[in-house]
């Protein structure tokens, strides 16, 4: 990326996040209803100092279709809530078994593994009650319903549920590049798929646009699963804040794994390259989303 792409990401980002972070202080204040225990669990997690990167795609897609964000600020924070449960069940010992997570201790390592447990399935099933709740800006229902269902979908036994069963399938066999793509397009790409999309639905976006943004997701999630798969290999684990070479040592089928490290950047910058194609019909508002698609190719950590 350019210098001044550098800059107008970094700017634009840090203030997305700061306004995901206020409203997701809000949406999860404290309440005399749950116990303290979990209560921490889950705020340990969140605010554990993510990229915010599902919220930010989100509130990109809206601004990219001239929407309004307020309507959006409860689908932004309910991504984040569903991939932070994803992050947690992903590091326990029965799965991915990691330590660390964004430089600190796992949930499981802090609070138990029952806890931790617990605390994904509190996170998803928050995610759903903040999706449908009453907010003060007035949606009519058939958009909400529409958003409801395409972040189950992508949450569910069809996307992310359904690619981390492949992931441990796949774990130390034989496998090839369509069993790779299914992993990545459920596990990872689905959810950044519905993060782009509901921001359109939400907006009242015409069906072309909306048909766009899917495939920029598509790509853009399938880039980013790749890009991961990079960096754990010839990542800094500092930058990172976690361990890099796992996936080698757990047996996991990755890009670098399956076609080496050179064949997989080559595919890493055509999913961004299609990515950028799929934009061709927006305007300048669309700018952030080009710049983070540009971002994924480059990014450290």
């Amino acid at each position: 990326m350019i210098e001044e792409d550098n800059i107008f990401l970094e700017a634009y980002l840090q203030d997305r996040r700061n306004i995901v972070e206020e409203a997701l202080q809000r949406y999860l204040a404290p309440r005399d209803d749950i116990p303290a225990q979990i209560y921490k669990a889950v705020r340990y997690s969140v605010f554990a100092g993510g990229k915010r990167l599902r919220p930010v795609l989100c509130l990109a897609a809206v601004e990219a279709v001239g929407g309004n964000l307020a309507p959006a600020m409860p689908i932004a924070c309910a991504l984040e809530l569903i991939h932070t449960y994803s992050l947690i069940h992903d590091d326990l010992p029965a799965m991915d078994n990691d330590d660390f997570r964004r430089g600190k201790l796992t949930n499981h390592k802090v609070f138990g593994e029952a806890i931790a447990i617990l605390a994904g399935d509190a996170l998803l099933t928050e995610a759903f009650a903040l999706l449908s709740r009453a907010e003060k800006v007035r949606l009519p229902a058939e958009r909400r319903l529409a958003v409801i269902q395409e972040i189950a979908r992508a949450a569910g036994i069809s996307g992310m549920v359904g690619g981390q069963t492949l992931d441990v399938l796949s774990e130390k066999s034989m496998s090839t590049e369509d069993i790779l793509y299914e992993i990545h397009r459920r596990k990872t790409g689905s959810l950044i798929v519905a993060a782009v999309k509901s921001g359109a639905i939400i907006s009242n976006a015409r069906k072309d646009k909306i048909q766009a943004l899917s495939q920029y997701g598509i790509n853009v999630g399938l880039a980013f699963q790749i890009a991961d798969d990079i960096l754990n290999v010839e990542g800094d684990r500092e930058l990172m804040g976690k361990e890099t070479g796992s996936d080698a040592v757990h047996g996991k089928l990755t890009y670098p794994s399956l076609m080496g490290v050179g064949a997989a950047k080559e595919k890493l910058t055509k999913c961004v390259d299609t990515a950028m194609e799929s934009l061709s019909n927006f305007d300048e508002r669309a700018r952030p989303l080009r710049i983070i698609a540009l971002y994924i190719k480059e990014r450290k950590s």
